[in-house]
């Protein structure tokens, strides 16, 4: 069965990249090696296209009631216009349908950005929570391009392109605003993946490859390079940010995910509440934390066993490479209150090694980079 392409599909094939089959895209996995486009975003720009990343728009008068329904934070009380906001739908018993975030163009229109194996999930979940409301839910995704611009040097680069004043101080962190860009109009949210300074650029799909190619062409004075979704794994683990599928699921709430911090559990007459009051009230048997290996010569793989104490107490749920802090690094559920405590993780061949648990994030814990 053929698979679907990306707007940038060409471009892949032009630099030469490895491609990977993601829920049915041709998608860009590396360009060169993981390493040294990891290695690229935390010092210079890695530029990522994430293979089916985009909006789902929603419109109407009650576009907001809507989203006040299906998501666990406060978009009335914590969006104004212009502003971006991470949080989850979940279904009654709290289980993470996705986590995504949430633009506010205006009281009546929003968007919800999903995770791409999601989007379609997500997209009939919300139309089917809308029944009767007036709201509007329509999956956009195919009519945009999406680019990804990630890094210290992001700002740098991207002053190059537009007139927009994209400072701190006039886009901060979880903020976007509508720019043109290489002459094209476009939206450059403040926010990505990386744990670094970054911007989100929304286009039509139509000028795809003049935006890549601008992009590339005035990055390679700040060290840009086309990075695939081997670095944004990697690179998302140094950060501890979960991943739908492997981190997280329907099965697993968002508290049990170590993101109480974005649920505004109080909040009345969402989808979850009950289940997310009981798990609060009582609280949680489980946590996701991180482990962190002294080195790189341990990468554990998702399944091994992590014991404590002689027992085992979890799983690893995912793992990957620290490519700038040269360490082994994993994700695991496990029982609340053991950070800083060692565990020991086995893999299927025998081998074990010991790390330390942590519930907060292995690179740049305190978030300062992202907000620079």
């Amino acid at each position: 069965m053929a698979r679907r392409h990306t707007p940038y599909y060409h471009k892949f094939l032009d630099a030469g990249a490895e491609l990977g089959d993601r829920i049915g895209f041709d998608a860009a996995v590396v360009f060169t090696t993981v390493e040294d486009e990891h290695l690229a975003t935390r010092s210079g720009v890695g530029v990522y296209d994430v293979y089916y990343q985009g909006p789902i728009d929603i419109k109407g008068p009650d576009a907001e009631a809507l989203l006040q329904k299906v998501l666990v934070r406060d978009v009335a009380r914590r969006l104004n216009d212009g502003g971006v906001l991470y949080s989850s739908l979940c279904n009654e018993a709290g289980g993470m349908i996705d986590d995504l975030t949430c633009y506010r163009h205006s009281a009546e229109h929003f968007w919800l950005i999903a995770t791409p194996a999601r989007a379609e999930t997500v997209e009939s979940w919300v139309r089917e929570q809308g029944a009767g409301m007036r709201a509007y839910v329509t999956n956009t995704i195919s009519g945009y391009a999406y680019l990804s611009i990630q890094g210290p040097r992001s700002r740098e680069l991207l002053s190059t392109l537009t007139d927009e004043d994209i400072s701190t101080a006039a886009l901060p962190y979880f903020r976007f605003t509508n720019a043109v860009v290489a002459e094209v109009p476009s939206v450059v949210s403040r926010t990505g993946y990386s744990g670094e300074l970054g911007y989100e650029l929304y286009c039509a799909r139509d000028y795809s490859e003049h935006v890549w190619d601008a992009v590339l062409s005035a990055g390679a004075a700040f060290g840009a390079k086309p990075a695939g979704l081997g670095a944004l794994r990697s690179i998302r683990m140094e950060k501890k940010y979960p991943l739908y599928g492997l981190d997280v699921n329907d099965t697993t709430s968002p508290l049990e995910a170590n993101l109480a911090w974005a649920v505004d559990v109080d909040k009345d007459g969402y989808m979850g509440r009950d289940a997310l009051h009981r798990q609060r009230d009582e609280g949680l048997s489980r946590l996701l934390v991180g482990i962190e290996f002294p080195d790189l010569s341990f990468v554990p793989a998702a399944g091994d066993a992590v014991s404590l104490d002689s027992k085992q107490v979890g799983t690893v749920t995912s793992s990957d490479r620290g490519w700038f802090l040269r360490k082994g690094l994993a994700m695991a559920y496990l029982p609340s209150g053991n950070a800083g405590r060692e565990v020991v993780v086995t893999s299927g061949d025998g081998s074990s090694a010991t790390g330390v648990v942590t519930e907060r994030p292995f690179y740049d814990p305190d978030g300062a980079r992202v907000r620079t």
